[in-house]
């Protein structure tokens, strides 16, 4: 018995160690100006930015997470013309819907179209984002299908509650690693007209 209290009490402490770990590594994140701030959502004007992007057939947050995150992983883990290690950034972006999905990673900030290595896999692009206006939610925990949907609605009544108009599909943006249990950080956001 007491062995096992032992054992449990080393995995605890190990566990918790790890999940601060997480917390408070510091990770490169997507810039952004917040123009307002509203009840439960905020309007947001990011700077253009280099991304690497995989798009595919997925009609799901499961389907296109998985699959599209491997791509994105293998190039920024090595695989690529220089067989060079790109820092992980955040958050992940994912479209998901029922024409053609796309997930992308930020490329660090130290990175341009010019000088990133060129990715082994044909089937990531890499593209220079123009500067946009959207409208963010966030919410937390493990992202579902069913949340990334509530989530939306909720972001587009409160836009069309307060006049605000937008474009294009609604977005999802991970923050945490999939092991990170505390402290989970997810958005949905969409583009709007904003003078």
């Amino acid at each position: 018995m007491k062995t096992f209290l032992i054992i449990t009490s080393i995995i605890i402490v190990l566990f918790l160690a790890t999940q601060i770990y997480f917390i408070m590594a510091k990770t490169e994140t997507q810039p952004y100006q917040v123009i307002k701030k509203e009840k439960d959502f905020e309007i947001r004007k990011y700077p253009s930015a280099t991304m690497a992007t995989v798009s595919m057939d997925a009609k799901s947050y499961k389907e296109l997470s998985s699959t599209g995150f491997r791509k994105l992983a293998s190039f920024i883990f090595g695989a690529n013309k220089d067989q060079k290690n790109i820092a992980m950034t955040s958050p992940v972006h994912m479209d998901i819907n029922d024409s053609e999905s796309s997930m992308s990673f930020i490329m660090p900030s130290e990175y341009n179209r010019e000088n990133l290595p060129k990715p082994d896999n044909s089937e990531i692009k890499i593209e220079t984002t123009t500067e946009e206006y959207v409208a963010a939610i966030q919410f937390g925990g493990y992202a579902n299908d069913e949340d990334i949907k509530k989530y939306a609605d909720q972001l587009e009544n409160s836009l069309k509650l307060n006049g605000i108009e937008y474009f294009g599909n609604f977005r999802f943006l991970g923050y945490n690693a999939p092991y990170q249990v505390l402290d989970r950080k997810n958005e949905i956001i969409v583009s709007i007209q904003w003078k």
